[in-house]
């Protein structure tokens, strides 16, 4: 084979090793993005589940510990 033919085939190697690449790296940034974006979603709806107010913890030791005497 001619030298020429060599190297035309080694460019369309690299061209096709290249293009591979690329598309691994976009269907990975895709897939990154889609995470981004549910977690976000996740976020979002757990913060509507929110109390609104100040939490106390109000009622809860006294409710476990043992009666005071009178």
């Amino acid at each position: 084979m001619p030298r020429t033919a060599t190297r035309e085939y080694e460019m369309f190697e690299h061209e096709i090793a290249a293009a591979a690449r690329t598309t691994d790296l976009l269907r990975e940034a895709a897939a990154y993005q889609v995470v981004r974006e549910a977690r976000k979603a996740r976020r979002t709806s757990l913060r509507g589940q929110e109390p609104r107010g100040r939490v106390t913890g109000s009622g809860t030791r006294g409710a476990r510990s043992a009666p005071r005497p009178a």
